[in-house]
């Protein structure tokens, strides 16, 4: 290469290097104070909700509200985060509009005791974010890939607090068996900047500290692969569970204003059967007492079974910090039976489902880390490895790209050609 041609070269990267680390400063800063405001919303919202009990019979009304929403903005035909994931796949845009509905819509679940999470809002919001960005500086279909990771990675990480997590499930989890190492950079900027951006309007991470160090030997590494086999097989049946409700409930009432006013009435009559409202909303508290070892043996089933509810009546919301609530009390539950610590069981159970539904192992075991601390790092390894591959191809996000086959390494272009 001739000197002119290196002089070149050297150029092109170094602005190349510029323009993305510039974008991902500015996704961090917006995606910072969005996720920030969405977390004060949420647990505004939560509060007015623990104070005032009777709004839960609102939630039929909230259902209409959401759909009403989405009509209005000609959002119907929608399909939340696998929408975004397509648009990640494909480079396409992703409409203005999801922001403000996934917020508002998000919010009045919440209010109204649905049971649904916050990351698949936040993913959207970042999505939609970065998308219009993207359409107003013109980029094309690649440089919208990478925009709207680091967007998703940025309100991802204000949200919860966990820049690498963030960084890495937004890079890891739309495609299967491949991570989009050209968005590296900007989507550590952006996610890291974020973090720091919502810590400063009092946005803490999610964390539970482990400072006791569980050790794997010859005496306990049954229980240990008895509990990753329970929650894979947890993980397994959970995806298969809220696509069947999904599926059953479209078929049996087509008309979806309905379809949420019965889906309200049966989350009301269930949360009068259960006496409480803990099982409505997110689910992060009953994680985190699973994680101290407090959980009743049928939370994991409740909680499942409120969400799948929600979730199929067409309510919005997420589905990941109900799967932590999910399988950090089936931890707690099981591997105290199988004579492990339950705390500790509860938080194996809050990584490994997180890694069966979402097909994410790297960010997961990253995610120990950032919630739990790095002394039992190969154990949640362990876990999430085993969970991973026994959990085969199964998934919560229809859009997902499954690369590869993991038990048999074949491509899945290869196992389409045969």
């Amino acid at each position: 290469m001739s000197v002119c041609g290196k002089f070149k070269y050297v150029t092109d990267y170094s602005v190349s290097f510029l323009k993305w680390a510039l974008f991902g400063i500015v996704m961090g800063v917006l995606g910072g104070i969005l996720g920030a405001l969405f977390h004060h919303t949420l647990h505004f919202v939560t509060m007015l909700r623990a104070g005032n009990p009777w709004l839960i019979f609102l939630l039929p009304i909230g259902g209409l509200l959401t759909i009403a929403l989405y009509r209005v903005l000609k959002l119907s035909g929608n399909k939340g985060t696998n929408e975004i994931i397509d648009a990640t796949l494909e480079g396409s845009f992703v409409s203005p509009a999801v922001a403000p509905a996934i917020f508002v819509s998000t919010a009045m679940t919440h209010l109204f005791g649905g049971s649904a999470g916050r990351e698949g809002a936040a993913l959207q919001l970042g999505g939609s974010m970065a998308s219009l960005v993207a359409r107003l500086l013109r980029l094309n279909t690649n440089e919208r890939k990478t925009l709207v990771m680091a967007g998703m990675s940025a309100v991802f990480a204000g949200l919860f607090g966990t820049p690498l997590t963030a960084m890495l499930f937004c890079m890891e989890f739309v495609s299967v068996g491949t991570v989009f190492s050209p968005a590296l950079l900007p989507c550590f900027l952006s996610s890291y900047i974020a973090s720091r951006v919502s810590g400063m309007f009092g946005v803490h991470p999610e964390q539970h500290i482990l400072n006791t160090v569980f050790a794997l030997d010859l005496t306990n590494a049954v229980p240990y692969l008895l509990l990753a086999v329970g929650i894979a097989i947890l993980g397994i049946f959970m995806c298969f569970f809220f696509h069947e409700a999904e599926h059953v409930a479209k078929k049996l009432i087509s008309n979806q204003w309905i379809r949420i006013v019965i889906g309200g009435a049966i989350i009301i009559g269930m949360t009068m059967v259960a006496g409480n409202q803990r099982f409505n909303g997110a689910g992060m508290d009953m994680a985190l007492a699973a994680v101290s070892g407090n959980a009743e043996w049928y939370s994991f089933i409740l909680k499942l079974l409120f969400t799948a509810v929600t979730l199929a009546a067409g309510f919005k919301g997420g589905e990941i910090v109900p799967t932590f609530c999910i399988g950090a009390t089936f931890g707690c539950v099981f591997g105290g039976l199988l004579g492990l610590d339950p705390g500790f069981a509860g938080a194996l159970g809050l990584i490994g489902l997180f890694c069966c539904v979402t097909n994410s192992p790297i960010t997961s075991i990253v995610l120990s880390i950032e919630m739990f601390g790095g002394t039992n790092v190969y154990l949640f390894g362990l876990i999430c490895v085993i969970c991973f591959v026994l959990s085969g191809n199964s998934g919560l996000y229809a859009s997902q790209i499954i690369q590869f086959d993991k038990m048999h390494f074949a491509s899945k272009r290869s196992m389409e050609d045969d």
